[in-house]
């Protein structure tokens, strides 16, 4: 082990910058804060991606919410998931408080309380800016990786989405979808068999049962209109500031589907809205994805491989995403190789699995002549954290262990008065808010198939007429006319004959 010296100018010059960038905190070495050993990150290098991980309790949130302050104070606008709910006090300043002082102190920085720009959004019924996304917007093949479909029913999808394309049906919301499907194998079944070729009702039964399970997880709120624009998410103010979006999704917890799907779909938009920065002097907009293994959990194959090539993709347009969760090892391996700055608070070793996953952790940290990657793991207190990031040419900065920096923001929810204020002076609201329900697949098609069966019980009736007006044609062309018919009677040419007898002799 070396010095505390050599350790001090070891983290100061691994940590140096020219451009700009956050201070995190400050180095520990062997339990004690060294004042003014600054764990940097620069700005540049944070569209780079990170992972903020540890066990409950030991300071993620706080951790994320001092991220969170110093990106908004640079200019940064910041995407928050907000699972547990205990993000929004981020627009209120710090009350304040004695630890606060001597955290900071230790540290070598000057507390000042402030607060910050954000705008509080959903994706359900709670309050906030809605987000919203159209069927169409998705596209063919990223609906069929969220339901995970089979390529034959992919294929379906894909003739479906051009259907409505050649028909000008908008497909807007679910039940736009589910109509089209059932139009496919039911009254439209002809036109589809003769212009696409004949699709399976075996085929769409199953891609409707895998809407129905998204639809039962609250996925007909977010399907629909007033579609959100990614470019809202990259607001500053006047003087400056970074806007904070708080996504509220304290109910999505047990509904994992939605969660992947919205977070999916807004990856991809993003990816194809933004251009390309290429070598930014700041990020664009910087993502953190609190409870992350909810993407994964229950995430298709498919699902994986699209979110990870996302990742790996979308950080040239300026985007850095940030997975929050307890353990690494909840985030696949393809996604944890991608990432530049890693921030691990504490682990407890509890069971023979915790160490071995304390031991893997361990190893996808830089080695360092100071500590004892995996013993200082679980040594580590609350607001403490292991910390290596890129350094602005791209190389690892020193490992530090290091205490933690205090949130400048209140630690703390926002009360109802203090929410429906903001919600109040919120431009995002009004824009977005209005519940749309125009004419779209669903209600086209209604008509349509109403226009056949009026077509088709106005032919009826027609035919129905017709048949009638023969039988009477035929009635008539075979009775025979009374008079004539007496005539020809056998009885009355007797007696003419009769008489013609008479008359002659």
């Amino acid at each position: 082990m070396g010095n505390q010296e050599e350790f001090f100018n070891h983290i100061v010059n691994g940590n140096t910058c020219k451009g700009d960038f956050i201070t995190l905190g400050s180095a520990i070495l062997n339990g004690q804060t060294l004042q003014n050993a600054y764990v940097n990150v620069p700005l540049k290098t944070m569209n780079r991606h990170g992972l903020i991980a540890g066990a409950t309790g030991t300071g993620k949130t706080k951790t994320l919410q001092v991220l969170a302050e110093n990106l908004s104070e640079k200019g940064v606008p910041v995407l928050l998931m907000d699972i547990k709910g205990d993000l929004s006090g981020i627009a209120q300043p710090s009350p304040g408080h004695p630890k606060i002082d001597e955290r900071m102190e230790k540290i070598g920085l000057t507390f000042e309380p402030k607060s910050f720009p954000v705008e509080i959004m959903s994706l359900s019924e709670q309050d906030g800016v809605r987000l919203r996304a159209t069927i169409s917007e998705f596209g063919p093949v990223l609906i069929s990786r969220i339901l995970d479909l089979t390529e034959t029913q992919a294929g379906i999808v894909a003739v479906i989405f051009k259907y409505c394309d050649d028909n000008k049906l908008p497909l807007l919301d679910l039940k736009d979808f589910k109509k089209i499907l059932q139009y496919a194998t039911d009254e439209g079944k002809e036109e589809f068999k003769e212009a696409y070729g004949r699709i399976s009702t075996a085929s769409t039964g199953a891609i409707l049962r895998k809407i129905i399970e998204i639809e039962q997880q609250g996925g007909d709120l977010f399907f629909g209109e007033k579609s959100f624009d990614v470019e809202d998410l990259v607001r500053t103010t006047r003087d400056g500031r970074g806007y904070i979006n708080i996504i509220r999704l304290t109910d999505i917890q047990d509904r994992p589907k939605l969660f992947s799907t919205f977070m999916l779909s807004l990856l991809a938009e993003i990816y194809e809205t933004f251009p390309e920065k290429g070598d930014a002097d700041r990020p664009e907009l910087i993502m953190f994805i609190d409870e992350a293994h909810l993407i994964f959990d229950q995430a298709s194959k498919a699902l994986l491989n699209q979110i990870e090539s996302i990742v790996k993709l979308i950080r040239s347009k300026g985007i850095g995403i940030y997975f929050v969760t307890q353990n690494p090892t909840d985030v696949p391996e393809g996604v944890l190789g991608q990432l530049g700055l890693k921030i691990q608070h504490a682990l407890r070793a509890f069971t023979a699995k915790d160490r071995k996953a304390i031991k893997l952790t361990a190893q996808n940290y830089p080695d360092t002549d100071y500590y004892d990657t995996a013993e200082v793991l679980t040594a580590l207190g609350t607001g403490e954290a292991l910390v290596s990031a890129l350094n602005e040419k791209g190389r690892p900065t020193p490992l530090a262990a290091t205490m933690m920096r205090a949130p400048m923001s209140r630690m703390d929810i926002l009360t109802d008065t203090e929410l429906k204020n903001l919600l109040d002076d919120s431009k995002l609201v009004l824009k977005y808010n209005e519940n749309i329900d125009r004419e779209s697949a669903y209600e086209m098609l209604n008509k349509k198939i109403e226009k056949a069966e009026i077509a088709k019980a106005k032919e009826e009736e027609r035919e129905a007429k017709e048949k009638a007006s023969r039988k009477t044609s035929t009635r008539k062309s075979t009775r025979q006319n009374p008079i004539i018919k007496v005539l020809t009677s056998a009885t009355f040419i007797r007696a003419a004959f009769g008489i013609l007898k008479k008359v002659i002799k």
